[in-house]
């Protein structure tokens, strides 16, 4: 241990729910972990801790939005100080995201007079019967074009989101309750497009896509979450979307190679997979929330899916918000990846929300509102 005293549980940015503590009127009362050297009494925000060799526990109470908790050797020579969230929110609730999104809004730039309607598209038509059905919340990370990663073999990209017509505008913000559209990238391929990304670029994919939508279908259309493509860019990438009024980040958060940054962007292999344990965490320094993706639908048999909801509802650091995510491409039968049975996968993990009780909602409403 290189410091007289550390707090290791929780860890600076845990954002805390009914699952990590005792629940009293007006606080959550934690436990509150460390190691300090041996032989002096411990302080947690002016309580005793119990101490055991090097170890160190206390039960804190945790009764704002935004605590500091604060070790301290009693001799006042050294202390160790970190920040906590507490979602307040005490019911489980639910989103569902759709990444690699363009071809829907392609098909309906190419043949406008076919879509009177938006939900004349199969696709869109398929979300609002859910949403009908189930009450779902959708978020749809786009694309700004076609590109070759999206497309049978052979057929030339011709799209980009200038050409996506404005007419259905009050329809997307009439919907605008249950549908988002936020950015992902400018295209699918290159795999990895942000993996080094500077500042500048971000910033420019980011500003091409929203200016976009906000042409096409508005402001209120738009949100303050979004996953980027393969959920992977550096610190300065990051900063550049926190500076356009991103506020959150999904991702997986661990993959099968622990030094690679897939799915966790610019954070260290040791934090990524705590996210992964947890509902979400925010790093304090860049005002950035991150959450943890719970299932990627399509990379699910069909027959698995409720067994493993069922092992994520029994969890309790993740069955509060259940995040569900999948990719526009599997739906389009066109691709040597489409999945037959794809929409039986959606609506099955939506019906298991349901019946467990799951409220759906966006993440700026069922996370941030909570943190404010």
């Amino acid at each position: 241990m290189d410091s007289p005293i550390t707090i290791t549980s929780p860890l600076h940015g845990d954002v805390l729910n009914r699952h990590d503590g005792l629940t009293e009127p007006g606080s959550l009362v934690i436990g509150v972990l460390g190691e300090a050297q041996e032989g002096v009494a411990v302080t947690v925000n002016g309580l005793p801790a119990e101490r055991e060799g090097r170890l160190f526990r206390a039960r804190v109470p945790v009764a704002n939005m935004q605590t500091d908790l604060v070790a301290t050797l009693a001799d006042g020579s050294a202390e160790d100080r970190i920040t906590v969230l507490w979602d307040r929110t005490d019911r489980k609730r639910y989103r569902f995201s759709l990444d690699d999104n363009v071809r829907f809004l392609s098909d309906i730039a190419k043949e406008p007079d076919s879509f009177p309607s938006l939900f004349d598209h199969w696709y869109l038509g398929f979300w609002k019967r859910l949403h009908e059905e189930y009450g779902t919340k959708v978020h749809c990370n786009i694309y700004y074009q076609e590109c070759w990663g999206v497309l049978p073999e052979g057929q030339e990209p011709w799209f980009n989101l200038t050409m996506m017509p404005d007419s259905y505008k009050d329809e997307w913000q009439a919907n605008a309750d249950w549908f988002r559209l936020s950015f992902h990238a400018r295209e699918d391929k290159p795999d990895r497009i942000y993996k080094d990304a500077t500042y500048d670029e971000m910033a420019h994919d980011f500003e091409q896509v929203m200016r976009e939508i906000r042409r096409f279908a508005g402001e209120e259309v738009t949100s303050n979450f979004t996953t980027v493509h393969w959920a992977e860019a550096p610190l300065e990438a990051c900063r550049a979307l926190r500076d356009r009024g991103i506020e959150g980040l999904l991702g997986l958060f661990v993959t099968n190679a622990p030094d690679s940054t897939f799915t966790r962007y610019y954070l260290s292999p040791e934090m990524g997979q705590h996210i992964a344990g947890r509902e979400a965490w925010k790093d304090m320094a860049e005002d950035i929330v991150f959450i943890s993706c719970d299932s990627v639908v399509n990379g699910l048999a069909l027959a698995n899916i409720n067994a493993y909801l069922d092992d994520v509802e029994a969890n309790p650091h993740t069955a509060d918000m259940l995040e569900l995510l999948i990719h526009e491409q599997y739906f389009r039968k066109e691709l040597r990846i489409y999945q037959p049975d794809v929409l039986d996968k959606v609506e099955t993990a939506i019906r298991w929300a349901s019946d467990r009780g799951y409220e759906p909602t966006f993440w700026q409403e069922g996370l941030l509102r909570a943190l404010q």
